[in-house]
């Protein structure tokens, strides 16, 4: 059915048709609208058969999560950035387990400072947490990906992070197909758990495991992801059949068959660098885009084949590790390792802290790694003036002040304060 509907409502309806049987929920921008969604949907009577679970904390709804998993009930939640940092124990310990839960993540800048806007440094930094990591392009991907994120997770008996690009989707009110029912039920069979804890037949969940064991479990759950990277094409297929749409999959191309230069980028970023490559192809040049779906498990093969016959590969990102680089491109490059004749990897940060990424600044972008290759990682639209007079500052002074407040003080006109030693 198409609703001009929110896309965090849209998200929430589409979650209580796969039938959630505990969700726990706590507030944090900007995925409150989802958990606030299904609870209306819950209390409404629409999702039956399903408690609502208000808990103190992220950590509590992750960990009331995993509780409700052991015991056998599909089980959902949802969070952002330092939510999702404070339950960081018990995300390692839902997939340590092995446990089928589903997480929305609203991905949203990690301070300090404090920045409630969209990037993916909350998603990276959980990036090797064991958890299979699906990026939505766009909303109506959002409402597809949870409903195979369900399927997926409950087959592999792992969970799943869904991520969707904070206020950009989350906050986006569209048109979005939100479909019956009766089609997710036959795409989404009931809910058979793997393990479950059961008076009549006791078993430990989560038990000491020393040296003689831990390897071999740790390598089960690498087995369990790269498993997924035959499942998550083969669900994507199976929902395409079912619903009449593509969506999902490890990643998709966009005009790359005969490009040169290939741009790889993951969310709704994607919808601006194909506006770009339009435009770009207009003029005569040979570009296309490569969209990841699929952050973990990483699909190393089938973006070696796609990147294989390009000149030029451009890494947007909206994220990077302090004192390395981008995390996206870094495993892209590991992607391109073996390839005979290797691309040039180019390597940009982009939009942190929710900063606009125009389409001038990508055109300029592009057109720079065709002509002037750079060294490690680019990033987009620095103000290197304010940069410049910042580690001035530093360096000319012990007592400089806090960064983050010397330049906003700058942005808004004014001089920071020269601090000095007392007397």
């Amino acid at each position: 059915m198409l609703k001009q509907i929110e896309g965090s409502r849209a998200m929430a309806e589409a979650i209580a048709l796969c039938r959630p049987e505990v969700i726990c929920a706590y507030p944090i921008t900007p995925q409150t609208h989802i958990v606030e969604g299904v609870g209306e949907l819950v209390r409404d009577g629409h999702l039956k058969n399903c408690e609502y679970i208000n808990v103190e904390s992220e950590f509590a709804a992750l960990s009331v999560a995993i509780g409700a998993s052991a015991a056998g009930a599909r089980a959902y939640t949802a969070t952002s950035s330092q939510g999702l940092l404070f339950m960081a124990e018990a995300v390692y310990n839902a997939s340590g387990l092995g446990l089928p839960i589903v997480m929305t993540l609203g991905n949203r800048a990690i301070g300090a400072p404090i920045n409630i806007w969209n990037d993916h440094s909350d998603a990276m930094s959980m990036r090797d947490a064991g958890w299979l990591q699906l990026f939505a392009e766009t909303n109506q991907e959002a409402v597809d990906l949870h409903i195979q994120a369900f399927r997926l997770a409950e087959e592999l008996s792992m969970p799943v992070m869904v991520c969707v690009d904070g206020f950009i989707l989350t906050h986006a009110v569209e048109r979005i197909d939100i479909p019956d029912q009766a089609d997710v039920d036959a795409y989404l069979p009931p809910y058979e758990p793997v393990q479950s804890l059961d008076p009549k037949d006791p078993a430990s969940i989560g038990a000491m495991v020393g040296p003689e064991a831990f390897t071999e479990v740790k390598f089960l759950a690498h087995y369990k992801q790269t498993h997924a990277l035959k499942l998550i094409p083969e669900y994507a297929r199976s929902f395409r059949d079912r619903f009449g749409r593509e969506s999902g999959g490890l990643l998709r191309g966009y005009r790359a068959d005969d490009a040169e230069m290939l741009v790889v980028a993951m969310g709704s970023i994607c919808g601006t660098i194909k506006d770009v490559i339009d435009e770009m192809r207009e003029e005569g040049f040979k570009i296309g885009l490569v969209t990841l779906v699929s952050y973990r498990p990483f699909p190393l093969a089938a973006l070696r084949d796609a990147l294989a016959r390009a000149s030029d590969v451009v890494v947007v990102e909206k994220s990077f590790a302090v004192g390395m680089g981008g995390q996206l491109a870094d495993n892209v490059d590991g992607a391109l390792r073996n390839l005979p004749v290797r691309p040039r990897l180019h390597s940009a940060v982009a939009g942190l802290g929710g900063r606009p990424i125009p389409r001038g600044s990508l055109h300029r972008l592009f057109r720079q790694a065709l002509v002037q290759p750079w060294e490690g990682v680019h990033f987009l639209d620095l103000n290197e003036r304010v940069i410049g007079r910042e580690i001035h500052r530093t360096g000319k002074n012990r007592r400089s002040g806090p960064t983050a407040e010397n330049i906003l003080k700058q942005l808004a006109g004014g001089r920071p304060a020269e601090q000095g030693r007392p007397g």
